[in-house]
């Protein structure tokens, strides 16, 4: 096993993890301390070491709101110690290897945790990657900045780093990444490899590096889960990025929350007082995610993936089937043809001749899941530009136990796909075990070659898995009693859908 292991900057020791023949490491840093005159900098190369450096124990999470002191569902579920170690010292990251040599080469999984670039950490007890490093794929997680430590624009940045002026949380990503291909030899993995994966806002970042033109050719695969957030009814926009100027104002505007007339004075100011200023200034402005600054981010990135301005790359994508559920809101059907109208135009008519379109749920109607009527839409539009890369779809619907009732909620799917249902409080059983070591495979599988399919422990074939195309409309449904491809094609409503957010993203 490599326990330890020489990097640019100086020598790492790793851990055993729970299952001995894998090494951990971590809090590794990938980068200076984003402090002082590096708050709201990119990330600046990492000073080396003397020595070994004792990588056993996770580092801080980037500063947030305290974690654990809520009674919401993540809170429960995955977010439970307010004692976790915070600091604005964050750039660091962790790797889980299973291999023996540095000549083995195995393929690399590099996973950007979600939380709407607000919240999270990859220490987080569901992102533990020894699963998948039992698998022959080296797990690596990332720590970025968040919120206004990650995010802020301001016209004094732009002016004194014009070529770096915002998006600091997208560039510790990226940075990380790099890292990975400099320095991953050393951990047995395969620099050339590299699957780039993410869940929510990490599975938005992903979609943003898919479609930097400064990321092309850093990776070879990629995983979007449940990040493909989008209507067809035009009533989600979260994932368009704010113009520079419009982010400027806001920082600006942050500033003078502050209390701060200069962009010195901010640096100075201590780090959970900015955090505590910007959860006030949150209640009543807009919080601060990735900006289009046309140095990293250029755009909306489903609308530059659809426009075939992305890297070209294998991509596996889909979503759980209760989460982000998108509807029309009508109190009478007046006001529901009305609002049809509105938003289909010219298709109006059309979409109110489908049965599914008038079904009446309390006042919603034509209740969809988004999420998957984006991600078809994608998938078809990528095989229509011409591009050879397998895109895979898949819809987790298992029975998810617990006195909450939670049905599949917004990140359920992590405790499967890093097989890491031991550490939930859920009383999960045999089919659930069964169902996450399938899941774990086939992601494996992914990261390995760009392709799911392959054999379940006992060297059984798992079912198989279809790319999603315009001739093979399939996808993986996940279910509790097993994985199943969904043979059945799309409903006429569905496909309507699919290409009127076609034509909105295009």
């Amino acid at each position: 096993m490599i326990r330890t292991a020489k990097t640019e900057n100086g020598i790492v020791k790793g851990i055993e993890a729970a299952d001995p023949r894998i090494t951990a490491f971590k809090g590794i840093p990938f980068a200076a301390p984003p402090v002082g005159e590096n708050r709201w900098r990119a990330p600046q190369p990492c000073p080396d070491w003397e020595g070994t450096l004792e990588a056993y124990r996770f580092k801080n999470i980037g500063m947030q709101d305290t974690p654990g002191l809520g009674t919401d569902i993540y809170c429960r579920e995955w977010h439970v110690d307010p004692d976790i170690p915070m600091g604005e010292d964050c750039l660091y990251l962790n790797v889980w290897t299973s291999a023996k040599s540095t000549e083995e080469k195995q393929p690399v999984m590099v996973w950007y945790f979600g939380g709407g670039l607000q919240w999270g950490y990859p220490s987080e007890m569901e992102f533990d990657g020894e699963r998948i490093a039992r698998r022959g794929v080296v797990v690596v997680t990332v720590n970025y900045r968040l919120n206004v430590f990650g995010f802020l624009a301001h016209p004094e940045l732009t002016a004194n780093q014009p070529d770096e002026p915002t998006n600091f949380g997208n560039l510790d990503q990226k940075a990380g990444l790099e890292w990975v291909i400099r320095n991953i030899k050393a951990f047995g993995g395969d620099p050339d490899n590299i699957t780039i994966a993410g869940q929510s806002a990490g599975g938005g970042s992903v979609l943003s590096l898919l479609t930097s033109p400064n990321c092309f050719g850093l990776f070879q695969k990629a995983i979007v889960q449940s990040a493909m957030i989008n209507s067809p009814y035009k009533d989600v926009n979260i994932r368009i990025p704010q113009t520079l100027l419009e982010a400027e104002k806001n920082g600006q505007k942050f500033f003078e929350f502050l209390g701060v007339k200069s962009l010195d004075e901010a640096r100075k100011l201590e780090a959970f007082y900015i955090r505590d200023k910007y959860a006030e200034f949150a209640k009543d402005n807009k919080r601060m995610f990735t900006v289009q600054d046309e140095k990293f981010s250029f755009g909306d990135p489903l609308s530059l993936y659809m426009q075939n301005k992305h890297a070209k790359v294998p991509l596996l994508s889909g979503n759980t089937s209760d989460e982000f559920l998108n509807y029309i809101i009508a109190d009478s059907e007046e006001e529901f043809v009305r609002k049809a109208k509105e938003i289909f135009g010219p298709y109006s008519d059309e979409f109110l001749g489908f049965e599914e379109a008038c079904k009446k749920d309390g006042n919603m109607y034509g209740t969809v899941s988004g999420l998957e009527c984006t991600v078809k839409s994608m998938f078809l539009q990528n095989q229509r530009n011409g591009n050879e890369q397998k895109c895979f779809y898949y819809n987790f619907d298992a029975d998810i136990p617990g006195w909450d009732n939670p049905g599949n909620f917004h990140s359920v799917e992590l405790w499967f796909t890093f097989e890491t249902l031991a550490k939930c409080w859920r009383p999960f059983t045999g089919k659930h075990y069964d169902l996450a070591r399938m899941m774990c495979n086939y992601w494996s599988n992914f990261i390995k070659n760009g392709d799911p399919n392959g054999k379940d422990a006992d060297g059984r074939d798992m079912p198989y898995w279809s790319p999603y195309t315009k001739e093979t409309p399939y996808g993986m449904i996940f279910a509790t009693d097993g994985p199943f491809l969904d043979k059945q094609e799309d409903s006429e409503f569905k496909k309507f859908l699919i290409d009127r957010i076609n034509d909105d993203l295009l």
